[in-house]
């Protein structure tokens, strides 16, 4: 009996040891979970996307990016590249930022930001977006003609809204051998096709193609068509969608204006097709009148909603076969005149962005040319511009016969290929869209 007792007393100890060691085990593999439950938040906000990421995509998890897109593959465009098919599959993707940011306002106007390789640029109208009241309550894209990884850092940077990038996939630049980038067979300059057996349909002026230039029109026209039809998160969006460049510069007003115009503009320009941050004159500042301005639309931060993209998009042959590398140019000279009646855009008498790029779009890519002076750009916020500062109840003052590019006009050049003209046909149709229309 005795016996017993002192080994079952010499076991108690034991128990002990081996229940705390258990409870150890449990608190260890909790805290792990922990770990591992914030990384996998973390992750959700990734901060850029970088070269290592592209690898990560293979081909046969197209599916899972893919299921996003309405999207059609057609005879007529170019092989891509293995770069261009993982570009294409990252557009797939999710919002970034869904922990910060879970859903969207019920009246949120989305804002699309193009971008080419302008680093320099892209930082100023990314701080100027992050003080625009009310950006928290809408959708970033970002479509990037091209991949650039300076520029992919900037953007991964954002954390005042949702955010989500998207890429042309079938941007010149993607392409280094072969169309719709550089061919080793295709015509330079003024060359004589026929003489030097080279590949390739000149301009009016006798000019061919240039990959550089042309990726303007072609980024433009595949990201309108990639937005209002091909996309996930906007392709059922009946509101409107601004649009602005990386050297637009963005005031804090700018968001809040633009809702108040849009609710305006059924009533007081019905007529109007879009709305306008800044005047169509890109120096100008505005008249600072106690009016609402309708003119003709510009292209500093310009937001229409779907029924004038099916206009658009109806003249589509017109856009593509424009000779002329300019997508806005093409807009106002042929598109817009087509439409039968003046197209105007409705804005404030005082702007909420301005244009501050001193260069093209393809110049000043290296940290030393910086095209901006000092690398800044120098734009005088005042008081009036950090608020909502246009009256619901100004009557609107119509400009008529403004100068500018018109019907008629026949166009700089620079896109008289027939390869460029079909392949932004092509754009036209890869996107099947299920979007519903609504009044302008």
């Amino acid at each position: 009996m005795v016996s017993y007792y002192i080994m079952a007393s010499s076991k108690k100890p034991r128990l002990r040891d081996l229940a705390l060691r258990r409870l150890l085990s449990v608190v260890f593999v909790t805290l792990c979970g922990v770990v591992i439950l914030i990384f996998l938040l973390g992750s959700n906000s990734t901060p850029n996307i970088r070269s290592h990421d592209l690898d990560s995509v293979d081909d046969d998890s197209s599916s899972g990016y893919h299921s996003d897109l309405m999207f059609t593959k057609l005879q007529s465009l170019p092989q891509q590249t293995d770069l261009s098919l993982k570009l294409e599959k990252l557009n797939g993707m999710p919002p970034r930022n869904l922990d910060l940011y879970p859903t969207l306002a019920k009246d949120a106007i989305i804002v699309v930001l193009y971008v080419h390789n302008r680093p320099q640029y892209l930082k100023v109208v990314v701080e100027s977006l992050s003080k625009v009241v009310g950006i928290n309550e809408t959708l970033l894209i970002v479509s990037h003609d091209g991949y650039f990884e300076n520029m992919n850092k900037i953007v991964g940077g954002i954390r005042f809204c949702q955010v989500k990038q998207i890429y042309a996939p079938y941007s010149p630049h993607l392409f280094q051998n072969s169309f719709p980038g550089v061919s080793v067979g295709d015509c330079k300059d003024k060359d004589d096709a026929k003489g030097k057996h080279c590949e390739g349909n000149p301009d009016q002026y006798g000019n061919h193609r240039s990959p550089k230039i042309v990726s303007l029109k072609h980024h433009w026209w595949w990201m309108m068509n990639m937005i209002w039809d091909g996309l996930r998160e906007t392709r059922v969006h009946s509101g409107h969608i601004l649009f602005i460049e990386e050297d637009h510069f963005i005031f804090p007003n700018a968001y809040r204006n633009l809702q108040i115009l849009t609710s305006l503009k059924p009533k007081k320009c019905p007529d109007c097709y879009a709305a306008n941050l800044a005047p169509s004159d890109v120096n100008s500042r505005g008249e600072e009148w106690e009016s609402l301005i309708a003119e003709r639309m510009g292209n500093i931060g310009y937001s229409f909603n779907r029924t004038v993209w099916r206009k658009i998009h109806n003249k589509a042959r017109e856009f593509c076969f424009f000779d002329d590398y300019n997508w806005d140019i093409t807009m106002w000279a042929t598109v817009y005149p087509s439409f039968g009646s003046p197209v105007y855009t409705l804005r404030g008498s005082r702007t909420s962005a301005v244009h501050f790029g001193k260069c093209g779009l393809h110049q000043g890519q290296g940290e030393n040319k910086a095209c901006i002076d000092n690398g800044m750009a120098n734009i005088r916020v005042e008081e009036p511009d950090k608020v909502a500062n246009i009256d619901s109840d100004w009557d609107v003052h119509v400009y008529k016969n403004q100068p500018g590019y018109k019907a008629g006009f026949k166009g700089w050049g620079g896109w008289g290929d027939d390869r460029d003209r079909h392949l932004c046909l092509s754009f036209a149709n890869m996107y099947l869209s299920k979007g519903t229309a609504s009044s302008l």
